[in-house]
């Protein structure tokens, strides 16, 4: 990298910080102080012959403030204290041979390290890559891992974002996870936020102001700076952060967060030049790299370019359909939410430029081109489940032949599926909000959340506090609690998918409604036959004015009658 902590070949380190804001900059090595050289362009150096792997270190601005290195592989006393040393090179990889798995093969699981095993650590999610391959997973996508303040947060407070979180293990424990991930056939996905940086922990505004731009506001602040003066530093840190997960951990692609906050208005929008960069330097392994876009801006998706969005559209509609809530956002999806579903599971977005209710604006551009490899759907996630004031997940927000019928249309349509921690075996436990912020910005935090639910008389003086302990353990995953008949449910349409849908290649499909709340989808394949999802999802029976013909997949054997809340799949010529 150009910047941060690099041992040397002959030994040593170089020590390089972009500070165009300050006077003068020391680095700090354990006791000792060392002048860095002004170099152009804002650029400080320094080169250390007893500095070593496991060496800690610290920058000291304008001869005052101790900071730490913004691009630091590692904080050992979390985001406040010492950088140390890292030698990128000195773990022992033994997954030569892997070089990734097809998209088409992608079964994504969400999980939070923290709260995936009572240990929260890298090394207690090893002990579960068994029971997520026999179940049929076969990408992990980690929550953001970058340095975060505080012992526990979901990870978008992170504001270190090439140091992985301590509380979780050390480097070389999240390399141990990949490699083991590998070793049994899963690829590993790593969320990553360059949208904003944390409240709390962030120096670049003592001396690099320039990372930041009042040109554009975020629901953050100020954005950060793609586009304005002085951008190039800026946009190489967040091009080379993507490239350092890629290689110094092996990982199989990555997902970027709220992508909609990122604004740039230069010629090339710093999207584009990250895939340019991971493309070109990658070509020997297979990366997916995945967007979430509230924008549902097509432009972003296709070959050479993102492989797949979080599809929301999708989302809201199952939720809709399960619940039947119409509060928020929900409201744009309740008028059909079988309708909305249809044309996502057919043609990618719902709102493809139509306006949304919800924001009475034009929403989303068309994807009815794009193929259904181009959308990662699912029906709970961290957001969905954990925004929610009690955190409350589907398995005690509707019934089981509702969550039955709606899973099966998830994990056989061609779309990837995502799942979210514990979703396989019915866990019936929150997924919270929670943080380890301390002082005025932990109670702003806990006034914020309140004021958030504030509207809803009931939750005015229940909502969890996001700062307890308590609500953490809450979303700890208690694995004991497995319901078996959700558990093998999973398996079995996952079987399914393995055997039948992953080896075919869909186009965008074409979907009818048959009545208000009955709707069949074709996607046709490349053999020249039709995979077709007949789905009922209303309360009463529903007679087909032909029966279904060709080799069934999935759901029950029946003539014309659909019964309620009944889906199948079926392969025709």
């Amino acid at each position: 990298m150009p910047f941060g902590a690099e041992l040397q070949p002959g030994g040593g380190v170089r020590f390089r910080l972009w500070a165009p804001a300050a006077r003068n900059v020391n680095v700090v090595l354990e006791n000792k102080s060392f002048a860095m050289s002004k170099l152009e362009d804002g650029w400080y150096d320094h080169f250390s012959s007893d500095a070593r792997a496991g060496t800690l270190y610290r920058y000291r601005i304008n001869g005052e403030q101790l900071v730490p290195d913004p691009a630091s592989r590692f904080q050992p006393q979390d985001i406040d204290g010492p950088s140390e040393v890292v030698d990128a090179r000195s773990f022992r990889w033994e997954d030569q041979a892997w070089k990734g798995r097809d998209w088409r093969e992608a079964v994504i699981y969400e999980l939070h390290v923290g709260t995936f095993t009572a240990e929260g650590t890298y090394k207690a999610v090893i002990s579960k890559l068994p029971h997520l391959v026999e179940t049929g997973i076969t990408a992990l996508e980690l929550m953001p891992l970058s340095d975060f303040p505080g012992r526990r947060n979901w990870g978008y407070d992170g504001v270190l974002p090439f140091a992985p979180d301590g509380a979780y293990g050390r480097p070389e424990d999240l390399k141990s996870l990949v490699q083991a991930a590998h070793a049994a056939g899963l690829m590993v996905f790593l969320d990553v936020v360059y949208n904003h940086f944390g409240p709390k922990g962030n120096y670049l505004h003592l001396y690099a102001p320039q990372f930041f731009s009042e040109r554009h506001r975020t629901p953050w602040g100020a954005a950060i700076n793609f586009d304005a003066e002085d951008c190039g530093p800026v946009r190489e840190y967040f091009v080379h952060n993507a490239l350092y997960w890629l290689e110094e951990y092996r990982l199989d692609g990555l997902r970027f967060d709220a992508v909609h906050a990122i604004v740039d208005e230069s010629p090339k929008h710093l999207l584009f030049e990250i895939t340019e960069r991971i493309n070109a330097e990658f070509s020997g392994r297979q990366i997916h790299l995945i967007l979430e876009n509230d924008a549902n801006q097509a432009r972003f998706l296709g070959p050479g370019k993102y492989a797949a969005q979080w599809n929301d559209d999708s989302h809201h509609a199952y939720h809709v359909l399960a619940t039947g809530e119409r509060d928020g956002y929900y409201v744009a999806y309740a008028d059909n939410p079988a309708e909305h579903l249809a044309r996502c599971l057919a043609e990618g977005f719902a709102y493809q430029g139509e306006v949304s209710p919800f924001t009475e604006e034009p929403r989303g551009e068309p994807s009815r081109h794009l193929p259904p490899l181009a959308f990662v759907d699912f029906m709970q996630n961290h957001d969905q489940v954990g925004n929610r004031a009690f955190g409350e997940r589907l398995s005690v927000l509707t019934s089981e032949s509702k969550l039955d019928c709606l899973t099966s249309i998830l994990l056989l349509a061609p779309s990837p599926p995502m799942l979210f921690m514990g979703e396989e075996w019915g866990c019936r436990q929150p997924f919270l909000f929670f943080c380890d912020f301390v002082g005025e910005l932990a109670e702003a935090v806990r006034k914020g959340r309140r004021a958030e639910f504030s509207r809803f008389a009931s939750f005015q003086k229940e909502i969890p506090d996001p700062l307890a302990d308590e609500t953490f353990r809450q979303s700890v995953l208690k694995w004991d609690r497995a319901d078996a008949r959700v558990l093998e449910l999973h398996k079995q349409l996952l079987q399914v998918r393995r055997k039948e849908i992953s080896r075919v290649n869909a186009a965008p499909g074409r979907y009818e409604m048959l009545a208000e709340r009955v709707f069949s989808v074709l996607w046709p394949l490349e053999d020249g036959g039709v995979l077709r999802l007949l789905a009922n999802c209303a309360e009463r029976a529903f007679d087909l004015p032909l029966p279904p013909r060709g080799r069934r997949l999935w759901g029950p054997e029946h003539g014309r009658r659909m019964n309620p809340w009944s889906a199948s799949w079926w392969i025709e010529q």
